[in-house]
């Protein structure tokens, strides 16, 4: 008896010791140099510095001549998006934005925010910074950072960013939004050294942020976003004061994972796991490996040769068009390869899809934001932070038609303190941007619980 329970005792040390060693787990990582050359002598440039997008006469012709000189390709008969995208349905896209698209008018909705650069690490950092015009007496606005991810861009927070910042219900939170652009994507300067990987960018993302004056923030992000904001939770915990997330693919699948994969299906309950965690998973061959296969053949690409490929999309309006627009078809749904239009418009309007598309045409930022991937992939599957779980206060949006689906035992194992997993109505990968009203609730909902809770 004596000896069981002392060999309980140890082991329940063990387990308190190793809890306890996770906890202090904070991410390392050094100052670097992504700018050309060795680095200036002296302290760095912390000028912060107004920013309009612009565009010209000069701009235009440029774009309208290449679109011009296209070469349609003739799609499959019958193949709708089960090929890519569809060659019929395309030329209707690029018809209207040679004929009827309004950059210019674009350009001044893109202007109607405030617009920033500030040089950090070498680069120049662009960013939105939205001020609420109202703060009601006795409180204060609260800080939120928003990182987008690939193939989006600063422009998906557009419908979000005034659900935030201007709460039509008195009872809501109102917030002061910072929307930066990851180095290498829309009007951030593009690293010029190779290894600029999502802890750069959170490191970044942290001085930017201590630039403007916050001591404490919140973080919001979805695909890369999500990693980025991670990354800054990992490395700055204690400024970081809550992290919101709708994408959470397992980065280091352990015992409970690999379990609830194989026996879920018959023992859902066990893992916990919703009648739709079992249609999202299940039967597993067909929908977590073929489908990653169908839908992931760009990402080898991206992480293995992205200059290649990059420079074509560089040069051809069309091309870059094509394959932008494909992910904005087939990650809202699955369901749209099968229309001949890869419902494009059932969640979107021409108007903002070819926005986005043009912050990567006019900027050129097609290659370094392709890089991303080889940065982050190319170090392998064994980076530190992948292996460190996060103890700051997460909410998780969990989208119905998201790529990768992940369980609420999942989202766990890596965010230990998980405040709020918000099952949701509808929405795929671009939530923000075809959901804002939903992603804003579900934000308002998560940070008031952290916020109640800070209180007590």
């Amino acid at each position: 008896m004596f000896t069981e329970l002392l060999v309980c005792l140890l082991i329940g040390g063990l387990i308190c010791f190793l809890v306890q060693r996770s906890r202090k787990q904070v991410l390392k990582t050094e100052d670097g140099w992504w700018g050309p050359g060795a680095p200036p002598d002296g302290g760095e440039d912390v000028t912060i510095y107004p920013f309009k997008v612009s565009t010209s006469d000069k701009e235009l012709e440029d774009l309208y001549t290449r679109i011009d000189q296209t070469r349609p390709v003739p799609s499959l008969e019958d193949s709708q998006f089960l090929y890519g995208f569809n060659s019929q349905y395309l030329q209707k896209v690029v018809s209207y934005w040679r004929h009827d698209f309004d950059w210019r008018g674009q350009v001044d909705k893109l202007n109607q925010y405030s617009h920033f650069k500030t040089n950090i690490e070498g680069v120049n950092i662009h960013y939105l910074h939205v001020k609420p015009k109202k703060v009601p007496v006795g409180s204060a606005a609260i800080p939120l950072i928003m990182v987008h991810g690939w193939p989006g861009s600063f422009y998906e927070f557009y419908g979000l960013i005034p659900l935030l910042t201007e709460p039509t219900d008195p009872h809501d939170l109102v917030f002061e939004v910072v929307c930066p652009s990851i180095p290498g994507y829309g009007f951030s300067e593009a690293p010029h050294k190779k290894g600029f990987d999502s802890v750069c960018a959170a490191h970044i993302f942290h001085k930017l942020m201590q630039r403007l004056g916050f001591q404490q923030f919140y973080a919001h992000g979805g695909d890369w976003g999500w990693l980025v904001t991670t990354n800054m939770a990992q490395l700055q915990p204690k400024t970081v004061r809550g992290l919101h997330v709708n994408f959470a693919p397992p980065s280091k699948p352990g015992l409970p994972i690999a379990l609830s994969v194989m026996l879920g299906n018959r023992f859902p309950k066990l893992f916990g796991f919703t009648d739709m965690d079992v249609q999202r998973l299940y039967p597993c061959m067909d929908k977590l490996v073929v489908e990653s296969i169908k839908e992931s053949g760009y990402m080898h690409i991206q992480a293995t040769k992205p200059d290649t490929v990059g420079r074509g999309l560089n040069d051809s309006p069309v091309g870059l068009a094509a394959y932008i627009l494909e992910k904005f078809s087939t990650w809202t749904s699955r369901d749209f390869r099968n229309l001949e239009d890869g419902g494009l418009t059932r969640k979107f309007s021409l108007d903002d899809l070819l926005t986005n598309v043009m912050i990567y045409w006019t900027s050129g930022c097609i290659v370094s934001s392709m890089r991303f991937y080889k940065e982050n992939f190319g170090k392998g599957l064994n980076a530190p932070h992948s292996k460190m779980t996060v103890f700051v206060p997460t909410g998780f949006a969990c989208f119905p038609n998201e790529l990768m689906h992940t369980p609420k035992l999942w989202v766990k194992q890596k965010y230990r303190n998980l405040v709020t997993f918000t099952p949701m109505a509808r929405g795929g990968h671009f939530a923000a941007m075809e959901e804002p009203q939903l992603m804003a609730e579900d934000i308002q909902k998560f940070i008031k619980l952290v916020e109640k809770k800070k209180e007590q």
